[in-house]
């Protein structure tokens, strides 16, 4: 490497030194996202939303498989909505945006005060900008269900939300975001909590299948369900800075909001009942969770299921004769790889040279690199190297076949790494004095015993910072069932994982 490209590479902070510094340094170098002239929002640049393309491909698949189907609806939604359901409103009210006039007039002022909101144009009631969609759906809902013949409906939307945020972190908290939000109604409690665990199945899939990210799957706690809930669950992943984060949440919402929408069906002996609903969601944060599970101090690293780009082809030359000869074995190693599905680009470019090139697809967390050069043409190979780590020469008329194999090896690697730092920097059956310990040191999930209290959560979060993020279900939780709260004492209901959480 030249002296100019690593006082290039430099610019990435360590994790060691500044996490949150090296998180910004990755997305900047990966060209991921940039912060956006309206305060609070982000603008996701092309690499940064490919990834959420690939998201978004395989999660609505899996969602089309289980029978839902996408639908769209407003992003206005009458204020009285949101007062219909006292909790929902409640959980909402102080990050919500409002639109009251709809237009402006010129002031004959110049500067900012050239133009200000014309009074003749209040709306007759305030719009809110869709911070989620459950009452404008249901609202439909009462219109679309009259029979038990209707049910179970199944909703999903891929849209944008509004949650008034002003301490942006790009992909993890800012006031608007990208998300798909689920909306299902069913005839009984059954059913909406077989749906309910269901998406969670489906989050788990994809987190650990395609993003090679292993989750806890459970039950949150009242005081960190959604607003309006039932019950929530989720799927909770711990970083490498050991932080959990939510990658996503399935809800049943039992009858609270068929009840305020009077979303009612026909029985089949001729009853009216109100529906049982449902709703999940993941976001664009599933980006910012990739990112702190895999990277590296040199930059992003994709897992290959979601890489936007899987496979560079670098070609390696000194004499025009020797570029002709190697852009037309380059152009057809890119076509015999597309040809078995894989994301492939070609670099003949002129203005960089092969070391800047291998350091660009590297902070852009390409997992596998083909260089070829005179000599490898001359011996029928190309130098595979792994984003990860190795260089090792491969058969160019196998190429193909070595590709995919390092792919699927480096997805596999991705996630048993990750796993093992997870239960690595994970603490089980703890006491008080090993739970503050752990917390305010390294920091992880520790599992504990939990008495119930909202109090003694309430108190834990107030000295730790630490949340429980779910009530484990059985696959996850310890062998030995904790008999007493970690924290005071008391008899334990369930055994929780705490964690300090983005």
């Amino acid at each position: 490497m030249t002296q100019a490209q690593n006082a290039k590479a430099q610019r990435i902070t360590p994790r060691a030194k500044d996490f949150s510094e090296w998180y910004g340094d990755v997305i900047t170098q990966a060209q991921m996202a940039d912060y956006s002239p309206v305060r609070g929002c982000m603008v996701i640049r092309p690499h940064g939303y490919r990834i959420w393309e690939l998201m978004q491909r395989a999660l609505d698949d899996m969602f089309r498989a289980s029978g839902h189907r996408n639908a769209y609806f407003p992003l206005f939604i009458p204020m009285s909505f949101l007062a219909k359901e006292a909790e929902h409103v409640e959980g909402f009210a102080k990050e919500v945006a409002i639109v009251t006039h709809t237009r402006l007039r010129a002031t004959g002022k110049e500067g900012a005060g050239a133009v200000a909101v014309d009074p003749a144009s209040a709306l007759e009631e305030p719009l809110v900008v869709r911070p989620t969609s459950e009452t404008i759906i249901y609202a439909m809902f009462a219109k679309w269900i009259q029979s038990y013949r209707d049910l179970p409906l199944l909703l999903n939307q891929w849209c944008n939300v509004v949650r008034w945020e002003m301490r942006t972190r790009l992909f993890l908290r800012t006031t608007e975001f990208l998300w798909q939000e689920g909306h299902t109604a069913h005839a009984d409690e059954a059913g909406a909590e077989q749906e309910a665990r269901l998406i969670l199945g489906i989050y788990r899939r994809f987190a650990e299948e395609w993003m090679a990210m292993p989750v806890l799957t459970g039950l949150k706690t009242d005081s960190e369900k959604f607003a309006g809930a039932l019950r929530t669950y989720a799927i909770e992943a711990l970083m490498q800075d050991n932080k959990a984060i939510q990658g996503g949440t399935s809800h049943n919402l039992g009858q609270n909001f068929s009840k305020a929408f009077d979303v009612k069906y026909q029985t089949a002996a001729g009853g009216l009942e109100h529906v049982w609903n449902t709703s999940w969601g993941v976001s664009t944060r599933l980006i910012g969770g990739l990112i702190m599970t895999h990277s590296d101090d040199n930059g992003l690293v994709a897992p290959p299921k979601l890489a936007p780009v899987q496979v560079a082809i670098v070609p390696i030359w000194k004499t025009d004769e020797e570029r002709t000869q190697l852009s037309a074995v380059g152009r057809e190693l890119k076509s015999d790889l597309e040809q078995t599905g894989l994301r492939v680009e070609f670099d003949e470019r002129e203005n960089l040279k092969p070391g800047a090139k291998y350091f660009e697809w590297e902070g852009l967390g390409v997992p596998v690199r083909l260089e070829i050069g005179p000599r490898d043409l001359a011996s029928g190979q190309v130098v595979l190297a792994r984003r990860t780590g190795g260089k090792a020469p491969v058969p160019l008329q196998g190429a193909a076949t070595a590709v995919t194999k390092a792919l699927d090896e480096i997805q596999a690697a991705l996630f048993a790494a990750a796993r093992e730092r997870r239960e690595k920097n994970s603490l089980r059956g703890a006491t008080k004095a090993q739970f503050l310990e752990f917390i305010k040191g390294s920091g992880g999930f520790v599992y504990g015993g939990f008495c119930g209290d909202p109090a003694c959560e309430t108190e834990i979060k107030q000295q730790t910072n630490a949340t429980i993020r779910v009530l484990p279900d059985p696959e996850f939780r310890s062998k030995e069932v904790p008999k007493s709260c970690m924290w005071c004492g008391a008899p334990s209901i369930a055994e929780a994982v705490w964690a300090q959480a983005y």
